[in-house]
């Protein structure tokens, strides 16, 4: 898990395959992250031996698919996935408890976010498990300075 953060290497061309609901390329997600977030009915059908990605485009409910076509929707997942909500109570950061309500708030009593510079501290630490925790199976920064940049331009 100290490594969950680190850049990963691009995706080898033939394992490239697309979400057989949108066609969204999808981003690969190691089978740890399905394991460790997936309801029982839906992991008890877990192909372990596929190759899995993440379907980003937010108006597909398919989260996880593979290249024979499996998917795992939205309700297949134990926890609210980012990517496909704007509820604001939903994890940036689902390791440490960041979602759009409390950066929204902080902002709004200090006039600015220390979301980014505590979760880097986190990570530094080797705290982080977004492997396990975040359903896109990496780190959340990304998403955070989204949320944080959206929320102060």
């Amino acid at each position: 898990m100290a490594d969950c953060c680190a850049v990963k290497s691009p995706v080898n061309s033939q394992e490239r395959f697309s979400c057989p609901k949108c066609g969204n390329e999808g981003k690969k997600v190691e089978n740890i992250t399905l394991k460790s977030l997936l309801i029982p009915d839906a992991l008890a059908k877990l192909s372990p031996e596929s190759s899995y990605r993440m379907c980003t485009n937010a108006a597909c409910d398919v989260v996880y698919f593979n290249e024979k076509g499996q998917v795992y929707l939205t309700e297949d997942i134990k926890v609210v996935v980012f990517q496909k909500t704007e509820a604001e109570d939903c994890p940036v950061c689902y390791c440490f408890g960041w979602n759009r309500e409390r950066i929204k708030k902080e902002l709004a009593e200090t006039g600015s976010s220390t979301a980014i510079s505590s979760i880097t501290e986190h990570i530094k630490a080797g705290r982080c498990g977004c492997d396990v925790n975040n359903p896109q199976g990496s780190c959340c920064l990304g998403n955070v300075k989204k949320v944080v940049t959206a929320y102060t331009s």
